[in-house]
């Protein structure tokens, strides 16, 4: 049998009550100690995404070994909700990717320069082999200040924006659930505001976009909030933090560019994830703190 991992959480985290509610439901599980953290496994990816969306309700206080014996509903009835109610429960994770597809197909993933203009920090027109951008100032007198935010929406080709959405339906869902869809969108436009002035200031006028700075940000939220104050919704999965910033750095260093996949956005990602850190950190040490 190959077992999926569910969930990784602190060894304090007390799995008894939510292990018999497994038990209830009739999905076979197994608990293991990993690098300091309890691992439960299940039987297969399937399961291991219902459990996932369980424990949130769990957590949420939703559910309880006593409300599913004493519910009349079927065991069926506490099935994962399907993809539809996915979206619908994590609103502006799914704003905000609808967003990035529309952009994309308006622009046609970069290639359409008549739209893509729209969506870039600077305006530019081409004239013969050169590019000329307007100046900053000069957008926001002409009231352009959406260009501040847009250039997250603003994708060139399908890898890029399909890595991108991945990811941020993967870490927004968790923060959108643990601190709520406000917090969310908050973070959201803050760090794509920092991101990209900072992307602006480290490389001048120059056509930049994708929504990999605000990845950075949530990324470093879930990280650091989870290393101060653990939450089981926070818990990411082995070695992504490692994964995501050795790709930082390999950026940084300019062995992506050189291996062809074109410039890379440097200033929006370190300014993003030290954006994210630092609110996961002030976040997480209000929360212990009301905690105590």
């Amino acid at each position: 049998m190959k077992w999926s991992s569910a969930l990784r959480v602190p060894l304090n985290t007390n799995l008894e009550a939510f292990l018999q509610l497994l038990l209830q439901l009739g999905i076979g599980h197994r608990v293991t100690e990993d690098q300091g953290e309890q691992v439960l496994w299940v039987g297969s990816d399937a399961h291991a995404e219902q459990v996932r969306e369980l424990f949130q309700q769990f957590e949420a206080g939703q559910l309880s070994p006593e409300v599913v014996q004493h519910s009349r509903a079927p065991v069926s009835a506490y099935k994962i909700p399907g993809f539809t109610q996915q979206l619908r429960n994590s609103p502006i994770t799914t704003a905000v990717l609808l967003a990035c597809l529309i952009v994309a197909a308006i622009t046609q993933l970069g290639d359409s320069l008549d739209t893509v203009r729209w969506f870039t920090f600077n305006d530019f027109r081409i004239q013969g082999d050169y590019v000329y951008f307007a100046t900053l100032e000069h957008g926001l007198e002409q009231g352009q200040w959406w260009r501040l935010w847009s250039p997250m929406l603003l994708h060139f080709g399908f890898l890029h924006l399909a890595m991108n959405m991945l990811w941020y339906w993967e870490l927004g869902r968790r923060i959108e659930y643990q601190q709520g869809w406000l917090f969310l969108l908050l973070l959201t436009l803050t760090s794509a505001l920092v991101s990209n002035v900072s992307q602006f200031i480290f490389s001048d006028a120059a056509l930049f976009g994708g929504l990999s700075g605000v990845l950075y940000a949530v990324l470093g939220h879930c990280w650091i909030y989870q290393r101060i104050y653990p939450r089981a919704s926070y818990a990411l999965p082995s070695g992504v933090v490692a994964m995501m910033l050795i790709w930082l750095l390999l950026c940084l260093f300019g062995v992506v560019t050189a291996l062809g996949f074109g410039q890379i956005a440097n200033a929006a990602h370190v300014s993003g994830l030290l954006l994210g850190c630092l609110s996961g950190a002030v976040f997480a040490l209000s929360a212990r703190q009301r905690a105590a």
